[in-house]
C-alpha cells in the first residue's frame, strides 16, 4: 500500500460530493495498487517562477506510477482561479514527446490521446487529477 487512508471526519456528516471522493476509484486504485507501492511526489513546486520550494505554499504539481498508468495532480493552493498545465516534457514518468490516453479522474471523462501536455483551469483550493495511461497516436 502506498499509505493509510486517514479519515479526520465523522463519516456520518459527509455529504454525497465528499463521499464521492473517498470512492473515486481511480484514486482508490492509485493508493492501493498492489504492484508499484510509491507514494505520488512533487515533480515542480509552483509558485516561484522557478518552480523552486516555497514555504508559504504547498508543492502544486505531483506525479506517481500505479500499474494503471501515471497519475497527475495540479493543486491550487491560492484563492483565485488559475490555469495550470501538466507538461510531459516535466513529467518523471512520461516521455515529453509522447501521447497518451488520458482520463479525468474526478469526472471519470476520457480526454482520448493528448500529446504534449493537458492544460486545465483549477478553481482556488481545489485540485486537478489525470491518469496517463498507455502511449497512443
Amino acid at each position: 500500500m502506498k499509505g493509510p487512508l486517514l479519515m479526520g471526519t465523522d463519516l456520518t456528516n459527509l455529504t454525497q460530493e465528499q463521499i464521492a471522493i473517498l470512492q473515486n476509484k481511480y484514486l482508490l486504485a492509485f493508493n492501493q495498487d498492489p504492484i508499484v507501492g510509491k507514494p505520488a511526489r512533487p515533480y515542480k513546486w509552483g509558485i516561484n517562477p522557478d518552480y523552486t520550494f516555497n514555504s508559504t505554499y504547498p508543492a502544486m504539481y505531483w506525479s506517481g506510477t500505479s500499474s494503471n498508468g501515471t497519475v497527475v495532480a495540479l493543486f491550487n493552493p491560492t484563492i483565485e482561479e488559475m490555469t495550470m498545465s501538466a507538461e510531459y516534457s516535466e513529467i518523471p514518468q512520461l516521455a515529453g514527446n509522447a501521447s497518451y490516453d488520458v482520463i479525468d479522474v474526478w469526472s471519470g471523462k476520457s480526454l482520448g490521446c493528448v500529446a504534449g501536455s493537458v492544460k486545465v483551469d483549477v478553481a482556488g483550493n481545489d485540485t486537478a487529477v489525470f491518469l496517463f495511461g498507455e502511449e497512443c497516436t
